[in-house]
């Protein structure tokens, strides 16, 4: 009889036997293309992928940011031939919502070249696109990590239909997570590889991740994420790994420092505003918690999880988690445990920086956040699945039917959610499901309650919001706006006013607040009052363009052109691709008599809106008075040729039209 092991010599074994590479079943490139058994369930991952997500074409654009960051982003609505670099330009150049994703918002500037802004559907499709790359690449990565064709598919198919993707794929705004998902898992597979085959291409990678840098800032932690290889393939990490992705680590510390700087500017960060610092540490560990059970469980999946007005007592237990994971880190280092240790890792470094221990944003969750953490706890059970599969035919079939139970109903709970995700209404109705005293909600529904001419609903959204913060200025400020769109009598309008005097007595610098009431006093006939608010408008907020265009108006009908036209120059400054306004700039400068310079404003109308007959006509009869007459001509025939009906007859005549 052989006699037992020792304990100590037990765990030495262990240790020599997890020492062994997990690479053993790693295929190589061509193999895949090549060998059926690998390529077939890529191909069957992406299409259920797609089958899973296909329902979000259907659905619209919605109001949370998706107005900021495209259908009202001048950058990206008047992007045209004419002006296509000089917009990317300023694209790259500027933030969004205090976020710099240029290269996101460039392609929201290209799909409006080409599909147009009232043509969702396309935009949709462009998200679950990149998704399926996404879905190809983990699917390669989880190859060249050792997984066998199972495994790797087990593990693609969680990432593609997982519940908790929703919300990165039928978003339009968050393009960011699947645009940067593309380039940074590409960069990733692309490191493997080089890692197998002793040939890494920095340079390529490099430029990957620049790209992922410029779709999300998200992507600074890929050095990280290198790291976590790194010690999967050797169970090791050496000061030459690290030294090594020293230029990576380059990058991500000035786009990291960029984005903070950006937040701060732009007054994003609400650490102090929200709780104490020290709290939101315990913010941070709930966080982590709940991403570890949503893995798993995916319940109460909301596009908000608005913070509580004080922080619950059952988070103050989960900053246990905290040494508990340092420990796992740790040890499963310590003792080699490589598949433990690269998944925890992954998972962790790339979620850390959005715990919300700083505090950015309106709610402490976002199911979008865990877009590229979950590949290393989907990773541990893709290995997992694939090790056992193999180990008998009958454990495999208990495998397989399980994991098909759990994919038929990962599959159903996303194209539900899908659906969460069609419009304005569906989106805040289902975060009101959970969160009931919030007031975001149903300003936001209430918005577009209003815009899709729902008035007794968007009322009593309004009226509810107020209930619930009676000094929130924003509700007063919305629910005024509906009274002045559909206002037929005086009564209606002061109604307006008394809401748009409220939210000027709770936040008296706003400069919103006067423009808005100086337009209500215009339309009770109430002009002195009306250039006065106007006036204190943009005093108090300078950047505010509809406050100088609505004066501009004021001052045109008493009769100040040069007033009108100073705030249509401040106007034009603030959004310079506006048609109408330089045609408008163009009548006030003839009306002056300076006929020279109107010609530039009305060409600079016709560049942007080359369809319009009256900007060629008006610009022709100009051309006409300055004895231009070619050119006149020229546009008096474009603008016959594009309806215009009440061309001068004087004119025509003396140009042989």
């Amino acid at each position: 009889m052989s006699k037992k092991p020792s304990k100590s010599k037990q765990k030495k074994q262990a240790k020599e036997l997890n020492k062994k590479t997990p690479l053993k079943n790693a295929v190589k490139l061509p193999d895949f293309w090549k060998e059926s058994k690998y390529l077939f369930p890529a191909i069957a991952a992406m299409l259920i992928t797609l089958a899973c997500f296909y329902n979000t074409t259907n659905n619209k654009f919605v109001n949370w940011d998706d107005d900021r960051n495209f259908y009202e982003n001048q950058h990206v609505i008047t992007t045209s031939a004419d002006n296509f670099w000089s917009n990317t330009t300023e694209i790259f150049s500027s933030t969004v919502i205090g976020n710099y994703n240029p290269l996101t918002i460039w392609t929201f500037a290209i799909e409006n070249r080409i599909y147009g802004i009232d043509n969702p559907g396309p935009w949709h499709g462009t998200n679950v696109f990149l998704h399926i790359l996404c879905v190809f690449f983990v699917y390669r990565i989880s190859l060249l990590l050792g997984l066998r064709w199972q495994g790797s598919l087990f593990v693609a198919l969680l990432f593609g239909i997982h519940p908790m993707r929703v919300e990165s794929v039928a978003w339009v705004t968050e393009r960011k997570d699947v645009l940067f998902g593309v380039f940074y898992l590409s960069a990733l597979y692309l490191y493997i590889k080089g890692k197998l085959t002793g040939k890494v291409r920095h340079i390529i990678i490099a430029l990957l991740f620049l790209l992922s840098l410029l779709s999300k800032i998200q992507a600074v932690i890929l050095p990280l994420s290198m790291l976590a290889v790194d010690f999967y393939l050797s169970g090791k990490i050496t000061k030459r790994d690290i030294i090594q992705k020293a230029p990576y680590f380059i990058l991500s510390l000035v786009f990291g420092l960029i984005g903070v700087f950006i937040l701060d500017d732009q007054g994003s960060l609400e650490s102090a505003a929200t709780y104490p610092a020290w709290q939101r540490i315990f913010v941070g560990s709930y966080s982590y918690l709940i991403y570890l059970v949503k893995a798993i469980v995916p319940y109460k999946m909301s596009p908000l999880y608005p913070y509580a007005q004080t922080l619950p007592i059952y988070y103050y237990p989960t900053i246990l988690l905290g040494p508990g994971v340092l420990y796992g880190l740790y040890y499963t280092y310590k003792n080699d445990l490589r598949i433990w240790f690269f998944g925890l890792a992954f998972f962790t470094v790339n979620i850390m920086f959005l715990l919300q221990i700083l505090g950015a944003g309106q709610g402490f969750l976002a199911d979008r956040f865990t877009y590229i953490a979950y590949f290393g706890l989907f990773f541990i059970a893709g290995y997992f699945f694939d090790k056992f599969a193999n180990k008998s035919p009958k454990l495999k079939s208990v495998l397989l039917g399980g994991a098909a139970v759990v994919f038929v109903i990962f599959g159903f709970l996303t194209v539900q959610q899908n659906q969460v995700w069609k419009n304005s209404d569906t989106l805040w109705s289902h975060v009101l499901k959970y969160y009931q005293n919030s007031t975001l909600p149903y300003g936001n529904r209430a918005n577009y309650l209003r815009n899709e001419g729902r008035i007794q609903e968007a009322l009593a959204d309004y009226s509810k919001t107020i209930a619930l913060d009676p000094l929130g200025q924003q509700a007063y400020n919305s629910r005024a706006r509906l009274y002045f769109d559909i206002a037929k009598s005086p009564d209606t309008l002061r109604l307006a006013l008394n809401d748009y005097n409220k939210a000027i007595s709770i936040d008296p610098e706003n400069g919103e607040f006067y423009v808005n009431r100086g337009a209500t006093y215009a339309r009770l006939g109430d002009a002195n009052n009306a250039i006065k608010d106007m006036s204190m408008g943009v005093q108090y907020k300078p950047d505010h363009a509809v406050g100088y265009l609505n004066r501009s108006v004021m001052y045109n009908q008493q009769g100040n052109v040069q007033a009108a036209l100073a705030d249509i120059n401040a106007y034009l400054n603030l959004k310079p691709y506006n048609a109408d306004i330089w045609y408008e700039k163009g009548r006030c400068l003839r009306s002056l008599n300076q006929v020279e310079e109107a010609i530039p404003a009305y060409t600079n109308a016709i560049k942007i809106n080359n369809g319009k007959a009256v900007y060629h006509y008006e610009r022709g009869r100009t051309y006409f008075f300055l004895g231009r007459k070619a050119e006149a001509k020229v546009d008096i025939i474009n603008a016959i040729n594009l309806g215009y009906k009440n061309v001068d007859q004087a004119i025509k005549n003396e140009l042989g039209i």
